[in-house]
């Protein structure tokens, strides 16, 4: 079967990522079809649009976007966001973002005494509204009175479906899921949230013990009581933030991989590493590859191709278990392409 993937690189680091990512899909899987799009801030300091006005219904027409990076210094951090990742996630109805946050065999995570077998969640952050929504404005701009207004919004809707996937994938696995609020200080949007996923855990997941932890307590867990976290749902700013919490407990957020889903598949759903461009060391070829093959493993099973996504996350644990191919926030010296290449070996699919 062919999937045709569209591909952003984007800014930065994500221009030499991407092509270790394809490298290793492409020896994972055979079928993939690759279009690449040159959108982002450098197509913005030209046009003054981080993609064109017929972006989005050119990616309606591929089965999966695969993204680099977005954001540069010389762009406003709002402008390149509001003009390219979010417009996708919202109007492509990626209301689920999948992070997995867990330690690989050879990386040294920085909790002490902890590895593989004590750092395994699954974070389903809620990806199209909340604190994201980006209702709000300005009024008596440059003046001393000036004002900014930004409205977290919350609806039942959202809230539930992005909750029933969590409890979902909490039923696959351990049968527990962390719900994350603030509830005691936001006595609405909270409020309202703590409501739903309650209500729906009693109606149709009695299975499943449902937790439900305040974010600010949450982060003091995941540090020091890691292994009794699993599946954790939350709202798009505080899995946002928790969720680089985590990368910094798997060893660098290089290794971080991340999935905008929509689970009904009724439109493609964006496959990225939660890194960003990293300005201070794009161009040098010692990026760390990894959260990007990982995304890509993501891509796969979302597309059906449960093997090869298996045989990459393989290949990801053998190469950083052997750690002869790490990059230098690891320890190691190798290169962006010598990861890659590595991990491209390890994943090869088995001849037909």
């Amino acid at each position: 079967m062919t999937h045709r993937i569209a591909v952003i690189p984007g800014d930065g680091v994500g221009r030499e990522v991407i092509p270790e990512g394809i490298r290793v899909l492409n020896a994972a899987a055979s079928g993939l079809e690759f279009e690449e799009f040159p959108w982002g801030c450098a197509y913005y300091e030209k046009t003054g649009r981080m993609m064109p006005d017929d972006a989005l219904p050119i990616l309606a027409r591929y089965d999966a976007i695969y993204l680099g990076a977005c954001g540069w210094p010389t762009v406003p951090d709002h402008v390149s966001l509001w003009g390219l990742l979010l417009p996708i996630r919202k109007t492509f109805e990626q209301y689920v973002n999948l992070r997995p946050v867990r330690c690989l065999p050879g990386v040294k995570s920085p909790l002490a005494g902890r590895g593989p077998a004590d750092v395994d969640m699954l974070f389903v952050r809620e990806n199209t509204e909340g604190e994201y929504s980006g209702t709000g404005g300005r009024v008596h701009s440059g003046h001393a009175t000036e004002v900014a207004v930004e409205v977290p919004i919350f609806t039942r809707t959202a809230i539930e479906r992005v909750a029933r996937y969590a409890f979902e994938r909490a039923r696959e696995r351990s049968r527990r899921l962390v719900s994350v609020t603030k509830s005691n200080a936001s006595r609405y949007t909270y409020v309202l949230w703590d409501e739903v996923v309650a209500g729906l855990g009693a109606a149709e997941f009695a299975d499943v013990t449902l937790e439900r932890v305040h974010v600010d307590a949450m982060a003091a867990r995941m540090v020091m009581r890691p292994d009794t976290i699993d599946v954790v749902v939350g709202s798009n700013l505080f899995a946002d933030i928790l969720t680089d919490l985590g990368a910094a407990i798997q060893g660098s957020l290089g290794l971080a991989a991340s999935a905008n889903l929509n689970p009904e598949r009724e439109h493609p759903s964006l496959f990225e590493p939660v890194h960003g461009s990293a300005p201070d060391i794009a161009g040098k070829g010692i990026a760390n590859p990894i959260g990007t093959i990982w995304s890509g493993a993501l891509l796969l099973r979302h597309l059906g191709e449960e093997e090869a996504a298996g045989r990459v996350e393989k290949a990801i644990e053998a190469v950083t278990s052997e750690g002869e191919f790490l990059t230098a926030e690891l320890g190691g010296s190798a290169s962006t392409a010598e990861v890659g290449q590595a991990i491209a070996q390890a994943a090869v699919s088995p001849p037909t």
